[in-house]
């Protein structure tokens, strides 16, 4: 059964066989994954799920760089098919390329809607925060994810330049 859960050291395996899937230098959007992560490791890995799951706690500091987010990982029972963020709110680089909300499908798991369900179950605790409104960019060449956010309602405000390449900014009213 497809659902939502809270990153958990449970999927370790199913985790790592999606990462071999993107590729050890891929970015795996919506993770959190940080390049000093250490995940090869059991320990380094539990570690890791417990820095996400503190990222969400506003009564904590998070890291230079770092904005307080919630992490969910899209599952099918014990099978971790890709992971999605929420980002409580923005500093200037997510304003101008990363935006409130991140996401990424394995390879194997993709062009079965997997982002389109994810982020309409994200958009509803966005509204649960308080927001009103979120911001998502994507690559121009992303032709998957524009579908993915303009099928929840994203509306685009322009295409621009930003410190990581050619962005969409895209903002969905809440």
């Amino acid at each position: 059964m497809l659902e939502l859960i809270a990153p958990t050291p449970r999927l370790y395996t199913s985790w790592l066989a999606a990462r071999e899937e993107w590729g050890d230098e891929a970015h795996m959007d919506g993770a959190g994954l940080g390049s000093d992560d250490d995940v090869d490791t059991r320990e380094g890995f539990t570690a890791w799920v417990e820095r996400l799951e503190s990222y969400a706690d506003r009564t904590r500091p998070v890291e230079q760089g770092r904005v307080h987010a919630t992490y969910w990982w899209i599952a099918d029972g014990d099978t971790y098919l890709g992971a999605i963020d929420l980002r409580h709110y923005l500093n200037g680089f997510l304003l101008d390329a990363g935006g409130h909300i991140g996401y990424g499908v394995r390879p194997s798991a993709r062009r079965r809607g997997l982002a389109t369900w994810a982020l309409g179950r994200v958009l509803h605790e966005a509204r649960v925060l308080g927001m009103d409104r979120v911001l998502l960019t994507c690559d121009p060449g992303n032709s998957a994810s524009i579908r993915t956010i303009e099928s929840n309602g994203g509306v685009l405000e322009d295409v621009r330049e930003t410190l990581i390449g050619p962005k969409r900014r895209y903002w969905i009213d809440l």
